[in-house]
């Protein structure tokens, strides 16, 4: 009798092991479906850049020299079939799209503005601290954590509307560190303190996956 009462429980125990294995890569693999990338791209150098100043929500027109780095982004990234590409309504993330894929559907969502540096918007970037206005909004304007908000909201837009197209954004700044906050999970000290404008360490694009 007992034999057979451990033979039932080994069985029910194998039973369960195996629904739980099998639910767990399930899960696994619906998760990995879900899953889609996007490029990230940052406007061309404009104007305001060249002085030492940071726009904010300021329009700035691009430099010259702005123009000419949009054209070569272009041509690095010129193998990438995009089904679309994304900006901001700023005049200096739109014509770095219109510069760079010129045959490419362009979409403008404000969700992809920079931050909003309210009374700072284009003033020294000596002015523009990061690190002071996490949670803090800036004079007038907006703090980090409203931009991951609009930036979690867009990510959600793509969700539900483009996971099967292959996205390019131009944007900003403020923005990219909201994907890398939002995308890997990490502070917004860390994405801070990693941000390749610190470091230096610019690319023709960023890849991050949205789960």
């Amino acid at each position: 009798m007992k034999r057979k009462l451990l033979l039932i429980k080994i069985k029910y125990n194998y039973k369960d092991k195996f629904q739980h294995n099998f639910y767990k890569e399930y899960e696994k693999k619906v998760s990995k479906n879900m899953e889609f990338k996007i490029m990230y791209f940052v406007h061309g150098t404009t104007v305001d850049n060249i002085e030492g100043k940071c726009s904010g929500w300021k329009q700035a027109e691009l430099s010259e020299i702005g123009r000419k780095r949009a054209l070569r982004l272009g041509e690095i990234n010129k193998d990438i079939k995009f089904d679309v590409i994304f900006t901001s309504d700023s005049i200096r993330a739109i014509d770095s799209a219109k510069l760079a894929f010129p045959k490419i559907k362009h979409i403008e969502d404000s969700r992809l503005r920079e931050c909003n540096y309210g009374d700072l918007d284009g003033q020294d970037k000596s002015l523009i601290i990061y690190e002071a206005h996490i949670n803090e909004p800036f004079p007038n304007g907006e703090s980090l954590r409203n931009v991951e908000k609009r930036v979690n909201e867009f990510i959600n837009f793509l969700k539900q509307n483009y996971k099967d197209k292959k996205i390019g954004i131009i944007a900003h700044r403020a923005p990219q560190l909201a994907f890398e906050v939002i995308t890997k999970n990490i502070s917004w000290e860390e994405a801070i303190m990693h941000d390749w404008r610190k470091t230096k360490s610019w690319k023709p694009g960023w890849e991050y996956i949205i789960k």
